[in-house]
C-alpha cells in the first residue's frame, strides 16, 4: 500500500498513470476499480457501477483517478475502460470511449462511436502530450469464460495487442473471478497459485503474452468487509501495472534521449 500510494511517474511532465482496461462486459473491469478504492478507504465501496448484466453497466465516466488513503488525496493512477460489449461491436470500435486513447492522436473521452475516428473527428488533437497518452494496458477477462471465448473476441483483443505493440505499451492480463473458477481458491485464496485448473487456463497463449504478464484476482463483489487475501492479490495487480507504466516511460526517455544524440 505504501508502494502504491506514494508512488509517482517517473516521467515529470506525468501526474497520473492512464492505464486503459479492456474486456467483455462482466469480466470485472468496474469491480477493478471499485476493489483499488476499497484497499485504500478501508471498506467495501461500490462508486462504479458493477454487475452481471448481460450488456454493459458501465454507461459514464470512462475514466476515473482513485481515491487515496487521506482525505482530498488521489493515487496517481486513471483508469479507462470500456463502456461496450466487445462481441457486439464492429472491429474498428473495439472500446468506443477509451481504446482510441491508443492512437498517436488521441480525443477527449466524448465522441461520435458510430464512425471510425479520423483527422476531421471533433476533439481530434493531432499531436497530444505524453499525458494525455495510455501508458498500460490491462486485459480482463473472467477466468470462467476464458476456455470458451468467441473467435470474433479473440481476434478483436489481439487487434489491441497489436495497435499496442506498434506503439510501445506494454500490457497485462488480469484473470478475475478466480474464486469462482476454481472450488479451491474458493475454500481458500491463498493457494491461488497453486491451482491445478487456473494454471491450464491458456490466457496466457490465447492474448500471446507471457505467463508472467497474466496476473490472478478477486475482486470484492458480494463481501461486505476487507479480506486480506483479496487486498494482496489486488495491490499486487496494481503494483504490477504501475510498474509497466514506468517501463513505457523509461522506453519513452530512451528513444528521446537516441533522439537528442543522433
Amino acid at each position: 500500500m505504501d508502494s502504491v500510494s506514494t508512488y509517482k511517474p517517473l516521467c515529470s511532465s506525468v501526474s497520473r498513470v492512464r492505464v486503459l482496461l479492456v474486456g467483455p462486459v462482466g469480466a470485472g473491469k468496474s469491480s477493478f476499480f471499485n476493489s483499488i478504492n476499497s484497499v485504500f478507504r478501508g471498506h467495501v465501496t461500490s462508486q462504479a457501477m458493477a454487475g452481471c448484466s448481460a450488456t454493459s453497466l458501465t454507461t459514464q465516466h470512462p475514466e476515473r483517478p482513485h481515491a487515496g488513503l487521506l482525505p482530498g488525496k488521489t493515487l496517481s493512477l486513471n483508469l479507462c475502460y470500456v463502456n461496450y460489449d466487445l462481441s457486439n461491436s464492429p472491429l474498428f470500435l473495439l472500446c468506443p470511449s477509451s481504446l482510441l486513447h491508443l492512437y498517436p492522436s488521441a480525443p477527449p473521452p466524448m465522441f461520435n462511436a458510430s464512425a471510425p475516428l479520423h483527422s476531421e473527428s471533433h476533439g481530434y488533437r493531432a499531436s497530444p502530450e505524453l499525458k494525455d497518452k495510455i501508458h498500460c494496458v490491462v486485459f480482463v477477462l473472467d477466468a470462467c469464460k476464458i476456455s470458451i471465448m468467441p473467435e470474433k473476441l479473440e481476434a478483436k483483443l489481439t487487434a489491441v495487442r497489436r495497435k499496442a505493440n506498434l506503439l510501445g505499451i506494454p500490457q497485462l492480463a488480469l484473470v478475475t473471478k478466480v474464486d469462482e473458477a476454481c472450488p479451491i481458491v474458493k475454500d481458500d485464496l491463498t493457494s491461488v497459485y497453486k491451482s491445478p485448473y487456473l494454471k491450464d487456463l491458456d490466457a496466457s497463449a490465447r492474448l500471446g503474452l507471457p505467463l508472467s504478464c497474466v496476473l490472478p484476482l478477486k475482486n470484492y463483489s458480494e463481501e461486505l468487509e476487507l479480506h486480506v487475501p483479496v487486498d494482496i492479490l489486488v495491490l499486487s495487480a496494481l503494483l504490477q501495472i504501475l510498474r509497466f507504466a514506468d517501463n513505457y516511460f523509461d522506453d519513452v526517455t530512451d528513444r528521446a534521449n537516441n533522439c537528442d544524440t543522433k
